[in-house]
Formats: structure tokens, C-alpha cells, sequence
């Protein structure tokens, strides 16, 4: 049963935020469920701390910028149990592979992967890749890594305050909605640690990764009606090359 949402903070919120969204040994009873949300942006730049403490230490040791830029995402993937990336794959395979609302999400609970979803992986691993091999190459490590990671969580609640469930069940349907209060501190929590590591390019950033969610929601709608933890997933990883290409184009 989704848990109410009184929009309060509260110390362990981010140990609850980390238990769902990552891989770490966190202690974490998930009692307070979706008002953890807000630290949704600081349980990604936990992620991409750590991940760019590797990759700064892959670069220190004379490794290329491509090598770095995959120990980071590797990093990430590992981390997260690979969450955002199935989920996008989950996504392009049921958005694609059917024909009709019951048959995509049928296709999306489907643990193995079709040639749609493969292609997602490779394009958005491919693209990741090559963007964070440009901006390490010019000096960037830390900054990208944690301003955009924080941001890119931010449509995933957006997405869950705007948009009805698409089916029973299912991490999305039981970790419940979101109030407009945590949705309204997510974002100025992910906007705050975007500014912190990227300065004023976290405006262009923002504004991109919102009309990539609102592309996600737009096409979520149009094939299942809805949202699941898979399109939550896939809004995820589709914000992050977002931020990233105008990282680049700021920065590269």
C-alpha cells in the first residue's frame, strides 16, 4: 500500500533515499517511503562522488580520458544495480516491441532484453561515455558528474506527482505519489548541488533535462498511459545525457 506523504524531513531521509535507488550497505527500515524522495538529487551525488573519486584516481595514475570516463560508469552501474539503465532498456523494449497498452507492459516485466532495449543500452552507454571522455579531457571530473547525477534524479518525482500508475503493483505503484512539497525540495535540492559543482551552468542544464522529462511523460502517456519504475528508470538515464551534452557544450 503506498504510504502518505507529509513533505517532512527527516535525519536518515537519505539512507532511506540510498537503500532504494543504490547498492550500498545503507540501514534503512523504508518506514517513511515516498517523502524520502527529496533526497532522491543527494543519493545520485553520493553515486557520482564516488564515482568520480575513481575516475580521478584513474587519471592520476595516467590512465586515458576514455578509460576514466568507463571506470566512472561502471562505478555508476555497479552502484546502482544497474536500476536507471534496465529501465530504460525495459522501456524501449515494451514501448517498441508492442502493440497495445497490455502488451508493452507486459514486454517491460519481461526480464530479458530484445533488440530495442540493446540499442538503448549501447546508445545511451555510447553517448555517456563519449561525453564524460570530452569533459574530463577538459579538466571536468568531479563537477559534472555530481551536478548532473543530482538533477537527473529530479524527473523521476516529478513524473510520480504528475502522472497516474500505469499498472497495480509494481515499485513505482508501491512506493506511492509524491506531495508537491517534496517535489518542489527535490528540485531545489537537486538545483542547489547542480550550482554547487557546475555553477550557472546548471540553468541550461535544468531547463534541458526538464523538457527531456516532459518528452519521457509525453510518450509514457501516449503507450502505456503511465508511469512505472521502468519509465522512472528511463526518464533517468535520458536527463543525464541531457545535462551532460550541455555540460559539454559549457564546458568541452
Amino acid at each position: 500500500m503506498a504510504k502518505n506523504d507529509n513533505g517532512n524531513i527527516q535525519s536518515g531521509d537519505l539512507n532511506e533515499a540510498l537503500a532504494l535507488l543504490t547498492r550500498l550497505p545503507v540501514a534503512s527500515d523504508g518506514a517513511r517511503g515516498i517523502r524520502t524522495a527529496w533526497a532522491w538529487p543527494l543519493a545520485g551525488a553520493v553515486v557520482a562522488l564516488l564515482a568520480a573519486a575513481i575516475a580521478k584516481l584513474a587519471l592520476m595514475f595516467g590512465l586515458p580520458f576514455g578509460a576514466a570516463a568507463g571506470l566512472a560508469l561502471t562505478a555508476q552501474i555497479m552502484l546502482t544495480g544497474a536500476l536507471h539503465e534496465d529501465g530504460l532498456a525495459d522501456c524501449a523494449d515494451g514501448f517498441w516491441g508492442g502493440s497495445t497498452k497490455e502488451r508493452r507492459l507486459e514486454i517491460m516485466k519481461d526480464s530479458a532484453i530484445g533488440t530495442y532495449g540493446t540499442l538503448a543500452l549501447v546508445l545511451s552507454l555510447l553517448l555517456r561515455w563519449s561525453l564524460l571522455t570530452t569533459l574530463f579531457a577538459s579538466g571536468s571530473v568531479f563537477g559534472p558528474l555530481v551536478a548532473i547525477a543530482a538533477l537527473s534524479r529530479v524527473p523521476m518525482i516529478g513524473l510520480m506527482y504528475d502522472m497516474d500508475s500505469a499498472r497495480e503493483g509494481g515499485l513505482s505503484a508501491d512506493v506511492g505519489r509524491p506531495s508537491l512539497d517534496t517535489l518542489i525540495l527535490a528540485a531545489a535540492t537537486g538545483l542547489l548541488a547542480a550550482f554547487l559543482f557546475a555553477g550557472f551552468a546548471a540553468i541550461p542544464a535544468t531547463i534541458v533535462i526538464a523538457g527531456f522529462g516532459f518528452a519521457v511523460r509525453q510518450i509514457a502517456i501516449a503507450k502505456i498511459g503511465g508511469q512505472t519504475g521502468d519509465v522512472l528508470g528511463a526518464s533517468q538515464q535520458i536527463a543525464e545525457i541531457g545535462g551532460l551534452l550541455v555540460l559539454v557544450s559549457v564546458f568541452g
